[in-house]
């Protein structure tokens, strides 16, 4: 039975590449949904979006603009609201660079069958990246483990940013409360999904580095990570405590 699906992509200053990563998504003809989290890009991705001229094969483009740029974590937490309240049932995150290539798409459409959440995984059995810098290598793999370290969690892969939701599991994490925005960000709704004992299952991946654009990774991300992890940790989880597990 195919569930009601859509994919959330965060924008700014994606112009050279979302004019291009949609197109491939709905050449997959999965019939799947995307919405486009925009803040207020300067170069006009919201416009180009909006503008598109291609064949959608049934499926919806849908575009929220925010005013301002707040996060990668707020601006998932819009779209993953937006979702739920238009009733999908399956939530996909994904970047508009291609560092998440589409292909993947139909894979994690037919996992999430059986699980609560799919993640594509650079840290599981198969799964790596391509165009990577010694330095982003170890800060990547170094924030998983150390994330995985402190948090005790099963996920290899806490900092990937592709991954396949079941609307459910969402519901569980209670999104309002969610606190981390940038690097953490991912952290936080892994470990969050193993809190409320989803059940997870890493697919590998190849991560590739953009082609086109600027990174937003910055030194203060990394820092916010670091002490974020011994937060979530050790913190106190008052949104937990309503969850029937």
């Amino acid at each position: 039975m195919t569930m009601k699906s859509i994919i959330v992509i965060p924008t700014y200053n994606e112009k050279e590449n979302i004019s291009k990563i949609i197109p491939a998504i709905i050449s997959l003809g999965l019939g799947i949904d995307i919405l486009v989290v925009d803040d207020n890009s300067p170069d006009g991705t919201s416009t180009i979006v909006k503008n598109l001229k291609i064949d959608k094969q049934g499926s919806k483009i849908f575009v929220l603009d925010r005013k301002k740029k707040d996060g990668l974590g707020r601006a998932y937490i819009t779209g993953f609201t937006w979702a739920l309240k238009n009733d999908y049932e399956v939530i996909i995150q994904m970047d508009a660079d291609f560092s998440h290539n589409p292909k993947y798409l139909k894979t994690m459409l037919k996992e999430i069958n059986n699980y609560d959440l799919i993640i594509g995984s650079r840290y599981t059995k198969g799964g790596g990246t391509k165009g990577w810098g010694l330095d982003r290598k170890i800060i990547s793999r170094g924030g998983s483990l150390y994330s995985k370290m402190i948090l005790w969690t099963k996920t290899n892969d806490l900092t990937g940013g592709f991954k396949c939701w079941k609307a459910d599991t969402l519901k569980k994490i209670n999104l309002q409360s969610v606190t981390s925005n940038g690097y953490s960000f991912q952290i936080e709704m892994n470990y969050r999904a193993e809190l409320v004992k989803s059940r997870i299952k890493e697919i590998p991946i190849i991560f590739v580095d953009r082609n086109v654009g600027k990174s937003k990774m910055s030194k203060k991300i990394v820092l916010e990570a670091l002490w974020r992890v011994w937060a979530l940790r050790f913190g106190k989880k008052p949104w937990l405590k309503n969850q029937e597990l």
